[in-house]
């Protein structure tokens, strides 16, 4: 059996997958044979594996670190939020229902701790090590006892725990100490120290905090990332970059030709895979940002619709905004828009949803020829096509169907009209002869002097940057103690840090403990009983005893869902925020 590791964190977006990435990208550099692994994701940036399973992007961006292809082994169980109270569930790699928070972490995610653990251990049985990430942070108490990503995964699989805090945000020293404070005896053994990231000036400085830190809670730091410019890496979710005026780091280079290029990007809401733009950030001379307001789109050379697990909602957001006014006058001056997916299916000319927002029929933007219908199966594809002359790859994850009509060229599946381009293809920008072809269209329709750079490589430029974090670990964490961690679990004898863990209380569950630092017993291993309707299960032996009968009205306790909510449930949605980028 191989060693692993949890690399958990303090808060949402602490830097647990960029820190995880490093890990693996260090340790296969060293030789080691190793896989990532989270248990459960949620996320609206997703990506599909060559066996066509949906996983989160950031556990592909880790398997790349790792130098191994990307499956739905790493990323058993993914969550795609369609509202603040409900998200479809992804189980290996297939969409099993739309579910609310409280039916999820009422019964379900505990019966999914055994498909979890099955997959953990197939990655064991396969690699030398397996780094696990966390999400959110450990310390929620409130959700200790559904948890199975945390130090539930770390107690079934008998891992080490690495706490990674974020400095930058201030307050890491009472953030390392109150997550460990806040769990039971059983988990805090588990807990062998942590890492500072984000870190911004001279370390000595820092050192007497760390061992005042010691001094309290007996555990080590291994080691202190100083705060990296430009990573460009994957993320979890969109909610970061959605704010107005935010620009996506790029590469710091002057334009190879007289002009730049400035791309607007709508933030929609419930965007999804807004990493399709880092192949445009990529470029010398290209700037992207985000935008929320018309007026935003009057400089741009070129505007981008992006993807959406909302499409009629974005289309109302647009509308509400001026943006889609704007989007309309921009198509009949001729001036450059690209619409991805659900950006794509927006610019069309009508769309019909009864899955995903059961709006039934909706006029779309009506700027190209193209009719979509929502249908309850979701296409997951990973196409290879030519575009403008050049080769293309892509990723398809959707559940609209295009009927593309006469009147437009064909495009990546999709269609063009003029200017306007529309694609369910996901990643196609990442194609460089395409990209750059693509980008020289672009400049001649908004006539800038833009030239592409000849020999920018998005490939090349990622394996450098994932080299940069395997660095940041080699270079600023005790990695001999980092694998003596790996190789042979916590260290005995860790002191306990009071008070531990506090009751649960009634309102945890019938037959929750009620002593102070007690921990529960091990949830189900079995997935059997779930009850999730909608959409077929997953194939293959994993999620085999799943109830996926078609919905019935009874059911539906999320307004607007994707799919069928599970049975049983009748009590309304609570809101749950341990999401990555919430």
């Amino acid at each position: 059996m191989s060693g692993g590791l949890l690399v958990a964190g303090t808060t949402s977006d602490a830097g647990k997958s960029v820190v995880t990435a490093g890990i693996c990208r260090w340790l296969v550099r060293r030789g080691v044979k190793v896989a990532p692994f989270k248990a459960q994701n949620m996320s609206l940036n997703s990506f599909v594996t060559r066996e066509g399973a949906e996983i989160g992007r950031a556990q592909a961006m880790q398997a790349q670190a790792a130098r191994v292809e990307p499956t739905a082994l790493m990323n058993p169980v993914l969550l795609k939020p369609g509202s603040d109270r409900s998200s479809q569930v992804v189980l290996m790699g297939k969409p099993v229902g739309e579910m609310s928070a409280r039916g999820y972490h009422g019964g379900r995610q505990e019966a999914l701790l055994g498909t979890v653990t099955e997959c953990l251990e197939e990655l064991r049985s396969t690699y030398d090590a397996v780094i696990c990430e966390g999400a959110g942070s450990p310390a929620e108490i409130n959700l200790r006892r559904t948890d199975i990503v945390n130090m539930g995964i770390a107690r079934a699989a008998r891992f080490p725990v690495l706490v990674v805090g974020d400095i930058d945000r201030g307050g890491v020293f009472a953030s390392f100490f109150g997550t460990t404070a806040l769990l039971s005896a059983e988990d805090q053994a588990l807990v062998a120290g942590y890492l500072v990231n984000k870190f911004r000036g001279d370390v000595s400085l820092l050192e007497p905090g760390l061992d005042m830190l010691y001094g309290l809670t007996g555990r080590r730091t291994y080691g202190v990332l100083p705060y990296a410019h430009g990573l460009g890496i994957d993320e979890e979710d969109g909610l970061r970059v959605s704010l107005r005026g935010a620009v996506r780091e790029s590469v710091v280079a002057p334009p190879h030709g007289e002009d730049v290029l400035r791309v607007a990007v709508c933030a929609v809401p419930l965007m999804s895979n807004f990493t399709d733009v880092d192949a445009l950030a990529a470029e010398p001379g290209v700037v992207v940002r985000f935008v929320d307001r018309a007026e935003e789109l009057a400089d741009a050379d070129l505007v981008i619709v992006p993807g959406t697990r909302g499409t009629v909602k974005a289309l109302a957001w647009l509308r509400e905004r001026g943006l889609a006014d704007a989007l309309v006058r921009r198509a009949a001056e001729g001036r450059p828009v690209l619409g991805i997916c659900g950006g794509f299916q927006v610019l069309g000319e009508r769309i019909e949803d009864e899955v995903e927002s059961r709006a039934g029929v909706v006029d779309g933007l009506g700027l190209l020829p193209v009719r979509v219908r929502f249908d309850r199966d979701k296409t997951l594809a990973r196409p290879v096509g030519s575009a403008l002359g050049e080769p293309v790859e892509g990723y398809e994850i959707h559940h609209g169907v295009a009927d593309v009509r006469g009147g437009g060229e064909p495009f990546l599946d999709g269609c063009r009209v003029g200017a306007v381009w529309g694609t369910h293809w996901h990643g196609s920008l990442e194609s460089d002869a395409f990209r750059r072809r693509f980008l020289v269209e672009v400049a001649r329709a908004a006539g800038r002097r833009f030239v592409p750079a000849p020999d920018t490589s998005f490939g090349v430029l990622r394996e450098e940057q994932l080299d940069r974090l395997g660095d940041l670990v080699e270079e600023h964490a005790d990695t001999d103690a980092l694998w003596r961690l790996i190789e042979g679990g916590a260290p005995v004898g860790l002191p306990f840090v009071p008070p531990g863990a506090p009751p649960l209380g009634a309102g945890a569950g019938a037959g929750a403990p009620e002593s102070r630092g007690a921990a529960p017993d091990p949830a189900p291993q079995s997935p059997e009983g779930l009850g999730f309707a909608g959409s077929a299960g997953p194939t293959g032996s994993r999620g085999q005893g799943l109830d996926c009968a078609g919905p019935t009205p009874q059911e539906l306790d999320v307004a607007g869902s994707a799919e069928a909510t599970p049975q049983g449930l009748g009590e309304a949605a609570v809101v749950h925020v341990d999401q990555e980028a919430k």
